[in-house]
């Protein structure tokens, strides 16, 4: 289990690495511009070949990239719709530019219209996205807290999309708030156990391949999109010792999303806590 964080890019992407090096994090995220913005960066070559060397220097690996706050594929509005998808495919690319992993982002919210009216436009747009890209790469859904009508909030309806989708490169990133968020309680360890249960069943253990690791503003099935510093909210540090102690998370990169504590996002101070509670429970 590697533990890392998202990462600012400023400066070059290879200064992406300095700083999750000076954080003391072993593997990243990062946007490829900014996250609410649809225009997107454009890489040279050369600072590709220094953010790879970087990597190779560091070993801070694996990457994965961010999708674009913006996008929403269970959108009424066909332009955004048309943005969306044109957002994924470039991140997607850049994936293979960076040896990133993949792009994890929030598939969007039906405002209302409900699951069932928007889930065939969410699965073809899956499909278009996963067709444009290298095959090398993986298109990453992200659980939903459940706020103002998100879809994922549920693990049956990412399932549901996935199975419709048929590619082995459609996977998975749990957010640990939105679980919580959402009534999942992974606090305790019969909730987790019940929960992780049903992801096997509903999604499949080996569509898991990151997760983001927030505490929570919101108290369980509270339904709101709110981080919070490890330890400092309503999971706990028990709570998280306890994801990482289920062996469906133990060769898992965590991805901190938290505010920090000087409010700058994500900091040395939360890895090294994310650090103890993996030696804690026993992991290498």
């Amino acid at each position: 289990m590697k533990i890392g964080a998202h990462v600012k890019t400023a400066g070059g992407v290879d200064k992406a690495i300095d700083r999750a090096e000076e954080m003391g994090a072993e593997t990243i995220q990062i946007f490829s511009g900014a996250p609410q913005a649809w225009r997107r960066k454009e890489y040279r070559p050369e600072e590709v070949e220094t953010y790879r060397a970087r990597v190779a220097e560091t070993g801070i690996e694996p990457a994965f990239l961010h999708g674009v706050y913006l996008v929403n594929l269970a959108t009424s509005n066909q332009e955004n719709l048309a943005k969306s998808l044109d957002a994924l495919v470039h991140d997607m690319n850049v994936c293979r530019l960076l040896g990133a992993l993949g792009v994890i982002f929030h598939i969007g919210s039906h405002r209302g219209a409900g699951y069932e009216q928007v889930f065939r436009q969410v699965v073809d747009s899956v499909c278009r996205v996963v067709e444009a890209t290298p095959e090398d790469t993986w298109l990453i859904l992200e659980n939903s807290a459940g706020m103002g009508g998100a879809v994922g909030s549920k693990f049956d309806e990412l399932g549901r999309i996935i199975r419709e989708a048929g590619s082995p490169r459609v996977k998975v990133c749990l957010d640990t708030q939105h679980m919580f968020a959402a009534g999942y309680d992974v606090k305790t360890k019969d909730g987790l156990e019940a929960a992780m249960s049903e992801f096997d069943a509903d999604v499949g253990l080996d569509r898991l391949v990151a997760v983001h690791a927030n505490d929570s503003k919101c108290p369980l099935a509270g339904g709101v999109d709110r981080h919070e510093n490890i330890g400092e909210g309503h999971i706990g540090l028990d709570g998280l010792q306890n994801v990482m102690s289920h062996p469906a998370f133990r060769e898992v990169p965590f991805l901190l999303e938290v505010p920090g504590f000087d409010n700058q996002g994500p900091d040395q101070r939360n890895v090294e806590i994310l650090k103890g509670l993996r030696e804690k429970a026993g992991l290498p």
